[in-house]
């Protein structure tokens, strides 16, 4: 029997998850991390160096964690059917797909996750997924267990949002603020009024199709407002953020400060 997918059914149950923004692909960040306190963690290899192999480590590293259950959500770097079995059969149980842009490319990545006759998932009867084929349910059982998150982050998409937000099979829908606000002419400015419009009306779009709406805010103010608003997975950090910002405010505290007996310290 596949394990239960705590996040998905707190995205059902309409349970805001906060999560973790993780680009630093190693199991050992990824076990400190788990280890925080988050619900769950965004590993990522679209804007990371990782393939299947690390993220296997991964996975293994952040399902160790014994204090309290984080959830693992695998962005794969392509909403492509190969990578999506690669994932799954290593054992991520949701996934991120990038750059849906349609109704047809939210349904593709859907039937990828599924086996025949309901989806085009390919059969491996050995993979760590299954526990190595030990689990003799897990064909039949595995998929009320996948959750599938879907990136809209253009203006093009959000134009399509309910026809994506509503294939069968589709649990979240995740707005993409960077590549928004790119499509919108304002790159890079993820609190421009024109893109937190597009976003805040975006949110009530998600719910009202019944599906859970997510994003990545490390903005804490905006972060707040974004689950005031309906958001039901938010990433409020990113572990390259975190740990840029502290080694630059160290490195600024320290640097050419006089120190005891004279001199200057030079870090």
């Amino acid at each position: 029997m596949p394990s239960r997918n705590l996040f998905k059914h707190a995205l059902a149950a309409r349970q805001p998850q906060i999560g973790c923004w993780s680009t630093l692909a190693t199991p050992y960040i990824s076990e400190l991390l788990a280890g925080a306190g988050f619900d769950w963690l965004l590993l990522d290899t679209e804007h990371a160096p990782s393939n299947p192999v690390l993220m296997l480590q991964q996975l293994q590293a952040v399902q160790a964690e014994r204090e309290k259950p984080v959830s693992a959500v695998v962005r794969p770097p392509w909403n492509d059917t190969v990578m999506i079995k690669q994932y799954l059969d290593i054992g991520a149980q949701t996934l991120l797909l990038p750059f849906v842009q349609n109704r047809g490319e939210a349904e593709a990545a859907v039937a990828a996750v599924r086996y025949p006759p309901r989806g085009i998932r390919g059969m491996g009867g050995t993979m760590r997924a299954s526990r190595f084929g030990r689990d003799t349910d897990y064909v039949a059982q595995a998929e009320r267990e996948l959750c599938v998150l879907v990136q809209v982050e253009t203006a093009e998409a959000l134009e399509r949002l309910e026809e994506i937000a509503n294939v069968d099979g589709i649990d979240g829908v995740f707005i993409g603020p960077g590549d928004l606000s790119a499509s919108m002419g304002v790159a890079g400015q993820v609190n421009h009024p024109t893109v937190r419009a597009a976003i805040d009306r975006a949110f009530a779009r998600i719910l009202a199709c019944g599906k859970a709406p997510g994003i990545l805010m490390i903005d804490e103010a905006r972060a707040r407002e974004c689950l005031d608003l309906g958001a039901l997975f938010v990433a409020v950090t990113h572990d390259q953020v975190l740990m840029r910002k502290a080694a630059d405010e160290v490195a600024a505290r320290f640097k050419n400060k006089p120190i005891a007996g004279g001199g200057t310290a030079t870090y």
